[in-house]
């Protein structure tokens, strides 16, 4: 019910704003040249009858600009352009003719360019598909590294793990003075390179990660550019960072940078150790297996190994710093050279140990179908991991249009997970020790034809492998099993091939049409081997036939995918098909399975610019996923102490249909901004689960089963309000899922779960001492069965930041987080940090102050509910710590 009030109410709001436009009086027009070509990005400025600028805005792709909500008046239009005329055009808007609506032409004029000097310093400058930040202009003093300006950047959303999005869409890279390091896991630097050397932010709309298919491909992918100060630049530069608890034990952090931003070599050397829970890589897999969704040459970055077991698991809204203790080391070096003009040499490489544990007391309440239990676990953890990565990207021009590149990456990882629980007073001692080794080759061919044609072939192949040894020295009553077992042990063996080939035609139409056509074929082949093994003391008694997997899954994919996007009237059209020729072979120690399927797989998209400041997108799109890995075995595999897992040991294909509705509202820099997004999946076949539930163990056996439905909203609004000169960020999402299971003895069990968020932030940016950043999210979480279950939580913030002078300042931070509306009650927990900076004269020593959890509060309680259960679980937190930090840059 409250999703439903929720869903109209957004729904009202947006057909409000839409309609909100045609009630007022507004200036609109298109600009074309003499030869009826659109003039895109050209500037209108909109002025009263006292000549004092009302607005000003860029026209579209289209030539097409509007100005809305205006007053009865008279106006001028002032239109330049280099090269073309300047027009000024008189316009008096009436009560009994609201609107103006012309297309305007520009006509060609030869102007001699004296030189002029120009000394403006603008915060914010556009320039076609480039937007430039002055770095200057948004430092408020207390940033010390990359990831600390951005969070400051208009339009710009950094999430707490550090991932940079403009307004929903995250960015592809972040880029020094035009070359890249990272890719997708540009976390390393933006968590640790220093912002001082930082002149400029550039961000990089419609951008192409292959420079040949800039101003080809149909891109909406953005980019950042850093450009480095004229003295950082063909100089070596960093800064060297120590800290130490003052008052708190054992507490440290040590972080150095050093780089060189040359013109033929770059060089960026960095290292971080520390204990005060910071991780100081964001999530490195992203760059080891980056996912870039529609990137042209991008065959197999879907593909990894999967992993059965693990042991840590944890679900908390919260900062993770708070509860991550660790001993992190992390060394890093990484140099691009431009050999010739024509090859470019790219080398990566990442060292990492780490130490972290976690502590837990979770009670976990079952309630369905009759079942009523309460399970309690006194959990401790400790976790050891080695990774070592290494990167070479090889470029290389073979001439103006044609380019090579080859890329090869090379992983070690080894993890030791053990963990010592108290599982309803009974002691346990878990152990899981992963390796994971993974060798990845790609090599891609960029032939640009002509100005609108461009082929690309890429070719990949990836071998991975994953064995995991699990142990516990405790056995739960299970009556299948003897009662002299007391100890089990359980060993994975899981490795994956896969190969590709893949070639991709564009061509570009001169009306803006599109086509693209793909034919590529993909293999992929896993080997599974698990057994588990039944102890009494060291003494080996069975090892199990319904624990015991051999098999080997083969797939093999021959597609042909093509998109057509071209334009009817003010609609752009983008229908697309993929055929595809499926072979899969799954041979295992009992019996051999064979299919060989062929799908169609349709997809139309329909976008419309009602106006340079409205924009909608609809989506219809038909899909067929084939079974994998993780559904094929048909034994059970342990996945805990007490849980165990089956397949389906079949091989099959699930179809589903899925509608989606976007919506925007102005653009993100402008001063009112608002997405809106609608979607609707139905899985007509699904995987669910009939699962066997007692207090000591679980067992699940996946099923398939028919119509799984999925409702999604989300949206955001930002609004400066100049006045207070304040930027306000609104959000909302919710999604509702109807599907199906089965539990113990039960018919099929119906389940609605239903999940709402919503809030608000607003940051200052005052040009004096003061700054604020206050924001606050609720969360509503609902499971229906046969009973009802719900709880809420509330995290609410507040920065404060006071900059006294150039050499100091300092800043106060506080959180709020709130668990309430469950059957077990209310709680509020609060948390204080603080930091304070000093720069020495020559500012090259800084002297910092940085105080963690200063309330010391040292549990928090969260709150969890499912189909079946409800859990309450207490974590310990990082306790109260003063770290006192000496800074020298170089």
């Amino acid at each position: 019910m409250h999703f439903k009030s929720f869903f109209r109410s957004i729904i009202f709001f947006s057909i409000l704003c839409y309609t909100s436009s045609f009630l007022a009086q507004n200036i609109s027009g298109t600009l074309v040249d003499s030869k009826g070509n659109h003039l895109n990005n050209v500037r209108v400025i909109l002025k009263d009858n006292n000549d004092k600028i009302v607005k000003f805005i860029f026209t579209s792709e289209q030539g097409f600009f509007e100005f809305n909500n205006l007053t009865f008046g008279d106006y001028q239009l002032l239109i330049q352009h280099m090269n073309l005329e300047k027009k000024v055009l008189f316009i008096s808007l009436e009560e009994e003719s609201k609107n103006f609506n012309e297309t305007i032409l520009l006509v060609d004029e030869e102007k001699i360019l004296e030189e002029i000097l120009i000394d403006i310093e603008r915060p914010i400058k556009i320039q076609k598909d480039t937007i430039t930040f002055k770095s200057a202009s948004f430092l408020q003093g207390d940033e010390k590294v990359i990831e600390d300006l951005i969070k400051k950047l208009p339009g710009f959303n950094v999430t707490s793990d550090g991932t940079i999005k403009i307004g929903n869409q995250e960015i592809e890279k972040v880029m020094v003075d035009g070359d890249d390091f990272f890719e997708k896991g540009y976390k390393v630097l933006t968590k640790n390179m220093p912002v001082k050397p930082v002149e400029e932010v550039q961000l990089l709309q419609r951008y192409s990660n292959n420079k040949h298919l800039k101003g080809i491909e149909n891109s909406q992918k953005v980019a950042l550019n850093l450009t480095l100060k004229e003295d950082a630049k063909r100089e070596w530069f960093g800064n060297l960072e120590l800290g130490y608890g003052v008052v708190s034990e054992d507490r440290y952090s040590l972080r150095g940078n050093a780089m060189n931003f040359g013109k033929n070599n770059k060089y960026y050397f960095l290292s971080n150790l520390n204990n005060t829970g910071l991780n100081a890589t964001g999530d490195i897999n992203h760059l080891i297996r980056p996912i870039r969704s529609g990137e042209p040459s991008a065959i197999g970055d879907d593909q990894q190994i999967y992993s059965f077991l693990n042991i840590e698991s944890s679900s908390l809204n919260l900062n993770e710093q708070r509860i991550n203790f660790n001993n992190a080391e992390l060394i890093s070096l990484n140099s691009i050279f431009n050999l010739t003009p024509k090859l470019k040499l790219k080398l990566l490489g990442f060292l990492n140990t780490d130490e972290n544990d976690l502590a837990r007391f979770t009670t976990q309440s079952y309630f369905a179908e009759g079942i009523v239990f309460d399970n309690v676990e006194d959990y401790n953890f400790r976790k050891r991991t080695f990774s070592g990565f290494g990167k070479i990207d090889l470029s290389y021009d073979l001439s103006k249009n044609k380019t090579f590149e080859y890329t090869l990456k090379l992983n070690r990882a080894e993890t030791t997970g053990v963990s010592n629980l108290l599982f309803n007073k009974d002691p346990l001692k878990e152990r899981l020790k992963t390796d994971n080794e993974l060798l990845d080759n790609k090599l891609v061919f960029t032939h640009k034809i002509s100005e609108t044609k461009v082929f690309l072939f890429s070719g990949r192949y990836i071998k991975e492998t994953k064995p995991q040894i699990y142990q516990v020295n405790r056995f739960l009553r299970d009556d299948r099993f003897t009662e002299k077992v007391d100890n089990l042990k359980q060993a994975n063996v899981n490795q994956m091939e896969f190969a590709g080939v893949e070639t991709h035609f564009f061509s570009k139409g001169h009306n803006g049409s599109l086509f693209e056509i793909k034919l590529g074929n993909e293999y992929r082949k896993d080997l599974l081997e698990t057994t588990l093994e039944l102890f009494e003391g060291s003494t080996k008694l069975d090892q199990p036939i319904e624990y015991k997997n051999s098999l080997v899954y083969t797939t093999n994919d021959l597609y042909l995918k093509s998109n057509y996007l071209f334009r009817l009237g003010y609609f752009n059209i983008i229908p697309n098909i993929e055929f595809h020729q499926l072979s899969n072979k799954l041979e295992n120690f009992e019996t051999d399975k064979e299919q060989s399927p062929f799908l169609f797989i349709p997809k139309l998209t329909i976008q419309r610019e009602l106006n340079a400041r409205n924009k909608i997108q609809a989506s219809y799109s038909y899909g067929v996923t084939n079974s994998d890995l993780q559904h094929v075995y048909d034994k059970y595999i342990r996945t805990d102490f007490r849980t165990a897992m089956k397949g389906t040991g079949e091989l099959q294909q699930l179809n589903e249909s899925t509608v989606s509705f976007s919506y925007n509202l102005g653009n993100w820099n402008d001063r009112f901004f608002a997405t809106l997004f609608l979607l609707y999946n139905k899985n007509h076949d699904f995987f669910s689960t009939q699962t066997w539930l007692t207090q000591n163990y679980t067992e699940s056996n996946t099923i398939v089963l028919k119509d799984k439905e999925l409702w999604l909203i989300s949206g955001n609004a930002d609004y400066y309000i100049k006045s207070i000169k304040t930027n306000v960020k609104f959000l909302f999402d919710g999604t509702q899922s109807d599907y199906k299971n089965i539990l113990n003895d039960s018919e099929l069990r119906k389940v609605k779960s239903l999940n709402i968020g919503y809030g608000f932030e607003l940051r200052s940016i005052f040009k004096g001492v003061f700054n604020y950043n206050v924001g606050t999210k609720w969360t509503f979480n609902q499971y229906k069965t046969e009973v009802l279950h719900s709880y809420s939580e509330n995290t609410s913030f507040l920065n404060l930041n006071f900059i006294m002078s150039k050499k100091l300042n300092f800043n106060i931070k506080s959180e709020v987080y709130y668990y309430g509306g469950s059957d077990r009650g209310k709680d509020t927990y609060s948390f204080l940090d603080f930091g304070v900076n000093y720069t020495s004269q020559k500012d090259r020593l800084t002297f910092s102050l940085t105080g963690n959890n200063l309330l010391n509060t040292k549990n928090i309680i969260n709150y969890n509910i499912s189909d079946v259960s409800i859990s309450e679980t207490s974590y310990r937190l990082v306790p109260r710590y003063l770290l006192l930090s000496v800074e020298f840059g170089f």
